[in-house]
């Protein structure tokens, strides 16, 4: 028999933020690697036009009209992506916004609250509820799952002027390796991407500025800005059986920019 562990039919995956950008890119592949894709966003039209997207592969798609700042509605989210397919094999953590850049003496309370609200709180509870479904399925004999949280290489390198989503993310890296230990007896993996420089809404002001192509481009050692499709590889991985014995780590996928 042919080895195919990235066969992902009847896997069940949950994306929050997976309307556009990254959240996107990682659902794609997901769908096309054959797992059916709940995935949640806070503008409809966006997840409308994704889940048309997603349903050309062939594979069931719900899409939620979710804040994931607001603790009751990502419980519904997941509650009602189990109530409708079945269950949830693996959950991307994904959702999150950038603040505005601010020296530290200037940056507010409201600043940092803002951006906790969605990054941090909001992945504790995509992660908690997830986590408690798969629980219950190790409980019922039905053992396994994958929890991946989406960082940034801001929570590992200096980000100065963007305290609030540098600790957010450093903060999200924390409660992953923290899953990764209590539920390894649910064969449940948790893991982390840590995006570099990716060319998404969030970095829309940074694409065409010529001090950042002057200064920062030439570190990445692959040339260019990441695109959301370069996260449908390691997407599939995390979700799959090939990835049984992976957990606890932080991938950087930045072009090589970590390390050079």
């Amino acid at each position: 028999m042919a080895y195919d562990p990235f066969d992902l039919t009847g896997h069940v995956t949950f994306v929050t933020g997976g309307n556009r950008g990254i959240g996107f890119g990682m659902a794609d592949a997901l769908a096309r690697a054959g797992a059916d894709v709940a995935f949640c966003g806070r503008d409809s039209a966006r997840n409308d036009e994704a889940a048309a997207a997603l349903r050309r592969h062939g594979t069931r798609v719900l899409a939620l009209t979710t804040d994931v700042a607001v603790e009751e509605q990502v419980v519904h989210a997941v509650r009602a992506t189990v109530a409708e397919l079945g269950r949830i094999d693996s959950a991307f953590v994904n959702a999150g916004i950038g603040g505005m850049p601010k020296p530290l003496v200037d940056t507010t309370a409201a600043d940092f609250e803002r951006v906790r609200r969605v990054n941090l709180d909001g992945a504790f509870w995509t992660l908690r509820e997830a986590a408690r479904h798969m629980v219950e399925r190790s409980a019922a004999g039905d053992a396994g799952g994958s929890l991946v949280g989406v960082a940034s290489l801001a929570a590992i390198d200096a980000a100065p002027r963007q305290y609030s989503y540098a600790a957010s993310k450093a903060a999200l890296i924390a409660m992953i390796k923290g899953a990764a230990v209590e539920l390894a007896r649910h064969r449940v993996r948790a893991n982390v991407i840590a995006p570099g420089w990716i060319a998404t809404d969030m970095t829309e002001g940074m694409q065409d500025n010529p001090v950042f192509a002057e200064k920062v481009l030439p570190r990445v050692p692959v040339r260019r800005w990441g695109e959301p499709a370069d996260f449908g590889g390691v997407a599939v991985y995390l979700a799959s059986t090939a990835s049984s014995y992976h957990t606890g780590d932080v991938l950087a996928v930045d072009g090589g920019y970590a390390v050079f």
